[in-house]
């Protein structure tokens, strides 16, 4: 049922490593533009998307250099989103004002299915409104989003205590 919302144009949360996310499809401009509107999120920050493997992110990235994509494949310790150059087909409200576009290989078991139902990578923003604390169960989700979201995906996190780190590829330099 998830991945159906997504599908069709939905906005949809589910858990993730340490929060819940929300989600979309990120080829719609219309269900990114939603998802935005519903975080009060400005389009210019950009996005982050999770996908089951290297493939999931190829119409995003410009995977020609192969070390970066060598840093992309490599097994983490803990969850990780690599800020990686953006294809020329990236769309703005993916990428925001940037040159690069984050993307996360993720080990959560629902992420995972919900990516292969989809057959792609899914947009992946921490549930919360900008400027407030990050959600960490359905019932707190549920209470602030109620019926601003097409499906709410009921699980676990992953047990992580701080959303993934954020690492520049190319420079090594951590975000968070």
């Amino acid at each position: 049922m998830a991945a159906r919302a997504v599908l069709n144009g939905g906005v949809i949360a589910y858990p993730t490593e340490a929060v819940y996310g929300l989600g979309c499809n990120p080829y719609d401009a219309q269900a990114v533009m939603r998802l935005l509107q519903i975080k009060n999120r400005d389009v210019s920050q950009g996005l982050i998307l999770i996908g089951r493997s290297f493939h999931d992110f190829s119409d995003f990235i410009d995977d020609s250099d192969e070390a970066l994509r060598n840093v992309l494949q490599s097994r983490q310790t803990e969850p990780t989103t690599w800020l990686m150059p953006a294809s020329k087909s990236c769309p703005v409200w993916i990428r925001g004002q940037h040159k690069t576009v984050a993307v996360r290989v993720t080990d959560h078991e629902q992420c995972r299915q919900l990516c292969d139902h989809t057959g792609s990578a899914i947009v992946s923003t921490s549930a919360n409104r900008t400027g407030h604390a990050s959600l960490r169960t359905a019932m707190k989700v549920r209470q602030e989003f109620n019926d601003e979201l097409d499906y709410l995906l009921v699980g676990a996190t992953g047990g992580q205590q701080r959303p993934s780190r954020i690492i520049d590829a190319a420079s090594g330099k951590v975000f968070r």
